[in-house]
């Protein structure tokens, strides 16, 4: 059997552990630079506060419904949901983090135990030791786990916040329930073709032929059938290092000058160099991305990269810090305004097992140097030592305007308890 555990609206729920007065309040979190809303609590929802809505646009319904708004807090949010995980992994070993807020978690040898009350269990310690409400969907396969996970959250009095699909007739009446938009994996483009075929319902979907899905799609589509009809094909996805790793961010301001966006791309590339570290790859192609404020069509418009292939594989934040910030140089246009870069490292090796140059190589002193940094950085759990063109105070710089107190990274915003 397997489980999807969600988080109930977590980033709007994690601000609530901290701010208990905002129980049963409209809660809207922002997102990068307070754009729009990305994450929303069903007080909010309920008052037709759509996703995505533009921040600036939505001011005065704002103020109108007293909704509190949020610029995202991503140090606070990661920390909780690495805590959620943390307490998952002590009912199974074999757990799936699928998302900030959501896991898969299977269950094997589990024959002899009430899987309800289990879901309860989870349910109960995730709440009593974080504070954040989730909902638990168990099903014979991923798939309809997350159709039970939709039925736990949208009739929370009659589970519980708990469903499981233990029987045939289960499955076939949530199938016929669940809409085939609202199917996991099921995107806009794929929609459109099955409402063509008269697919309304998750359960038409898979009255269709296995030859018709395989010549028609792919065979990721025809695995998702199988799993919706309770044949296991979908297995849970274990971390596996990944063969490119990106860092792109916009801007808190548009920057005409250099030495500005060089100093963002420094620690961009820096931050790359850092995941390359902590999964053992090294890099042999570094991509530099620069572009302008595509919104804003009366300025003058430029987009672009550069893309720079080292003659040895590295992860030392010097050398692909070094290369990047000669790329976005090298880009670079006077009289730009620009408002995102980004930094990709692709190529990626085996630090411990790959080709060496007989001609060139990485200085020797920066392995030693790199591990004496990550070692001090994850001690303190912050970016202490930094590179000398970094801004020494703040990593990421984004427009949060409305943000709340760091109270479970940072020492000075711990939560302070006022006895009387």
């Amino acid at each position: 059997m397997f489980a999807l555990v969600d988080c109930n609206n977590f980033y709007a729920s994690c601000e609530r552990v901290f701010q208990p007065q905002l129980n049963n309040k409209p809660i809207a979190v922002l997102s990068n630079n307070d754009g729009c809303v990305i994450s929303r609590s069903d007080e909010a929802k309920a008052l037709g506060l759509p996703m995505g809505a533009p921040a600036f646009k939505y001011e005065a319904f704002f103020k109108q419904h007293n909704i509190s708004v949020f610029s995202s807090n991503y140090s606070l949010y990661g920390d909780m949901s690495e805590r959620v995980m943390t307490i998952l992994n002590q009912f199974t070993p074999d757990v799936e983090v699928y998302s900030i807020d959501e896991a898969f978690l299977q269950f094997k040898g589990f024959e002899n135990y009430n899987l309800n009350d289990y879901g309860l269990q989870m349910r109960q310690r995730i709440l009593k030791w974080t504070g954040i409400p989730t909902c638990v969907g168990i099903a014979p396969t991923k798939a309809l786990s997350k159709v039970a996970n939709k039925i736990a959250r949208k009739f929370p009095k009659q589970t519980n916040g708990v469903y499981v699909i233990d029987s045939e007739e289960k499955r076939i009446k949530a199938l016929k329930w669940l809409k085939v938009e609202d199917v996991w994996g099921i995107g806009y483009g794929l929609q459109k073709r099955l409402k063509a075929k008269n697919c309304k319902t998750a359960y038409d979907f898979i009255q269709l032929s296995d030859d018709w899905i395989r010549n028609n799609f792919s065979i990721t589509e025809w695995k998702l059938k199988k799993d919706l009809e309770g044949i296991p094909t979908l297995e849970l996805d274990y971390k596996e290092p990944k063969r490119s790793i990106a860092t792109t961010r916009s801007f808190e301001y548009t920057y005409s000058d250099l030495e500005n966006i060089k100093e963002r791309v420094s620690t961009f590339a820096t931050s790359c160099a850092e995941k390359l570290r902590k999964q053992g790859s090294s890099c042999h192609v570094i991509i530099v991305l620069l572009s302008s404020d595509r919104h804003k069509k009366d300025l003058p418009q430029h987009k672009t990269s550069r893309t720079i292939s080292l003659p040895y594989a590295t992860d030392s934040s010097l050398i692909i810090s070094d290369c990047a910030v000669k790329a976005v140089a090298s880009i670079f246009k006077e009289g730009i305004k620009y408002k995102r870069a980004g930094v990709i490292v692709t190529g990626l090796v085996p630090t411990d097992n790959h080709q060496l140059n007989l001609f060139q190589h990485e200085n020797p002193k920066h392995k030693p140097l790199m591990q004496r940094i990550d070692a001090i950085n994850h001690k303190y759990e912050a970016a202490k030592i930094k590179l000398g063109n970094q801004d020494l105070e703040r990593t990421w710089k984004m427009r949060q305007e409305r943000l709340s107190l760091k109270y479970t990274t940072n020492i000075n915003e711990i939560l302070t308890v006022k006895c009387h």
